[in-house]
């Protein structure tokens, strides 16, 4: 626990009255007669921040707040549950409450006084995250500095290393620094770890059969098949990004993948489309142009899930486009293609596939650039043959050991080309 009185400090309004209140203060400040901290800083070196805004998702988020005077700031880590703390100077906040509403990485955003000459940040996050990037720098306007961070979502592994290895450590502090990942298992090696992301859930019931079957239930279904499989094999790690019928956004799902370091991560669903006599399974990668209409319209309809559960469209912020993350990215496709090979091998001549059945399109699930990632459309709900097949427990269980086995093929490849290099 922080023993702090940091708490989301009560904004002053809107309109004309906030700006005469904040400028009043402001005023006040500067005539006020410095009384010295105990820290040594002044009070009259008070800073004021008068505006902040915040953007992104559960992969990235960008909070930005502007001061009248640049401001100096320290960042610490804390877990159970995932907090970081930026220490300020002595701070007015001065925008409105609303301003800094949590979301994306962030589940709850708190500041206030901390003590003279002190004040404080306390961001609740929804997992592990890392400030990839953080400065101060001149307002265009000339008007103040401008504090701007880039939270990422990181693994429980890395947010450890966080929380252990900073100097700074709060009574309380339950960081221990331990590897969240078991690495000794049989063989030695960290365990190949498998996310299975059962598509859609809660609000968000996804297809709907003409028997009424609900392709939620289609997938957690097969997920929990598939791991159940997998379970026979050693040294394999599955997660579930949900295990119940609950809503997850998309975002959430990658970052999901990110936190565990998934060695692959494998989305599950049983769309439907208009052509009610095309059936059979498919899998897709990831590319930013569709390899047919069909694949395009799919990814449309799978990347508005957020938008159909009534969760608010996220404003982009700045990718990192850098080499090495280029490189990263490219390399994962090139394991994610791999992978989907090894799929559509051990399903072939096994259960029905559809023409063409690798294809690929944009999808959001899909996106972690360091995950090799695949969706696997298991049939269409639209279908009479396929519904009845998807709710068939012995085909379920048929299509998730071959599903496993194609896992299994894949990370052996993996580990012999380790070898070879």
């Amino acid at each position: 626990m922080i023993g702090v009185g940091a708490r989301k400090t009560h904004g002053f309004g809107s309109g004309w009255g906030a700006a005469l209140l904040v400028a009043a203060l402001a005023v006040v400040i500067a005539l006020s007669p410095p009384a010295q901290a105990a820290d040594g800083v002044a009070k009259g070196d008070s800073h004021l921040a008068f505006a902040a805004r915040i953007a992104g998702d559960q992969m990235r988020t960008r909070v930005v707040i502007d001061f009248e005077s640049e401001p100096s700031y320290s960042v610490h880590y804390l877990d159970d549950p995932a907090r970081v703390i930026i220490d300020l100077p002595e701070t007015i906040f001065g925008f409105d409450d609303d301003a800094l509403e949590p979301r994306g990485l962030f589940r709850a955003i708190r500041y206030g006084a901390m003590g003279p000459g002190r004040s404080r940040m306390v961001l609740s996050a929804v997992g592990p995250v890392e400030l990839e990037m953080m400065t101060v720098e001149p307002r265009e306007d000339g008007r103040g500095h401008r504090l701007v961070f880039d939270a990422v979502a990181t693994s429980d592994r890395r947010f450890a290393e966080l929380v252990s290895q900073q100097d700074w450590q709060p009574t309380g502090s339950t960081a221990q620094g331990d590897e969240v990942v078991d690495t000794n298992g049989p063989t030695g090696r960290k365990p190949f770890t498998i996310v299975l992301d059962p598509g859609h859930g809660g609000i968000d019931t996804g297809a709907r059969g003409q028997a009424g079957t609900e392709e939620k239930d289609v997938t957690l279904a097969f997920a929990k098949a598939i791991a159940a499989e997998l379970a026979t094999f050693e040294n394999i790690r599955v997660v579930l990004t949900r295990e119940d019928d609950r809503f997850i956004p998309l975002a959430g799902r990658v970052r999901i993948a990110r936190q565990h370091e998934a060695d692959l991560m494998m989305s599950v669903h049983a769309d439907s489309i208009r052509l009610p006599d095309i059936r059979g399974a498919t899998v897709y990668t990831l590319s930013d142009k569709a390899s047919d209409r069909m694949a395009a319209e799919l990814a449309r309809q799978e990347n508005s899930v957020d938008e159909l559960a009534g969760v608010a469209a996220t404003e982009e912020t700045a990718d990192v486009a850098d080499i090495l993350m280029d490189l990263t990215r490219r390399e994962t496709q090139v394991f994610s293609i791999g992978l989907a090979r090894s799929v559509l091998d051990s399903l072939r001549g096994e259960i029905r596939l559809i023409n063409n059945a690798h294809r690929f399109a944009g999808f959001s699930v899909l996106r972690a650039h360091d995950v090799p990632s695949l969706l696997v459309e298991l049939g269409y709900l639209s279908n009479r043959q396929d519904e009845r097949l998807l709710n068939d427990p012995a085909w379920r269980q048929q299509t998730a050991r071959l599903l496993a086995k194609a896992i299994q093929h894949f990370r052996e490849q993996i580990y012999t080309a380790a070898k070879d290099l």
